[in-house]
């Protein structure tokens, strides 16, 4: 079911995300060469727990055991941190969290480099992050969601980039997963048309190889079928009458 959202909850909304990309923005300074997953995942818990009424939104969702994914190189989403998975030089890790805030949730995703990494892995991540910019800008009134998926896909096709079908973007309130999904690919001008209210996470994932990906025997890890490198970006957007409105944004850093 579709659930336009009030101005009071996108503002609610609005401060979870604040959350998640205050999260996102300072965790870059932890990534390094001898970090494990588990360090992020320990501190990103209590950064969010730090701001009164705030609580990891993935922490026991659907049974998922910790605060963030961390997922390694051509590992695409919802790996799990561990005290064994430490990051190397040369590695990129993407990071998503999720926040609880008042009954509302906010969701976003950064995929960082570890040290230097080689030139082809730095484009994915540039070109990923792009597609994000392209999704968001076709969050328009009156459009469909199918302008946001073409966007996003048209970034990635262009480099010869791998786009899971599997995995899509979604819509997001008082549920961290709502109607509609919003998928990595599409034609422009199908699926719903997208209103005022509506509060969406869009999150393009890109492969350096095939599209084709597995899941591990964990039953969470999701990797690339080809072994290649995989990236991560995502915004909760709120489609306003004015256009999309990124609400994972730190408030210092906005405009």
């Amino acid at each position: 079911m579709i659930t336009l959202k009030t101005e009071e909850e996108i503002e609610i909304i609005a401060r979870a995300c604040e959350i998640v990309a205050e999260v996102l923005d300072q965790i870059g300074d932890l990534v390094r060469p001898g970090v494990t997953t588990e360090e992020l995942d320990r501190w990103a818990e209590e950064r969010i727990r730090s701001h009164e009424g705030a609580m990891p939104a993935f922490k026991g969702l659907y049974g998922f055991p910790a605060t963030l994914c961390t997922s390694i190189n051509h590992e695409v989403v919802h790996g799990i941190p561990s005290p064994s998975r430490v990051l190397q030089e040369g590695d990129v890790v993407s990071i998503d969290v999720g926040v609880a805030f008042e009954g509302y949730y906010g969701d976003g995703a950064i995929t960082l480099s570890v040290g230097n990494v080689e030139d082809d892995v730095r484009q994915l991540l540039e070109v990923t992050q792009r597609a994000l910019r392209r999704g968001v800008e076709a969050a328009q009134p009156q459009a469909r969601i199918g302008d946001i998926s073409a966007a996003i896909e048209r970034v990635g096709r262009e480099v010869g980039y791998g786009v899971p079908r599997e995995l899509t973007g979604h819509g997001i309130g008082s549920r961290p997963h709502e109607d509609p999904q919003v998928p990595n690919y599409g034609r422009p001008g199908e699926g719903l048309r997208l209103q005022p209210g509506l509060v969406l996470a869009i999150e393009p994932m890109f492969n350096m190889g095939s599209r084709e990906i597995r899941t591990l025997a964990d039953e969470w890890t999701v990797v690339t079928a080809d072994g290649t490198v995989s990236a991560h970006f995502e915004h909760t957007v709120a489609v306003t009458h004015e256009g999309p409105r990124v609400l994972t944004v730190v408030p210092s850093k906005a405009g």
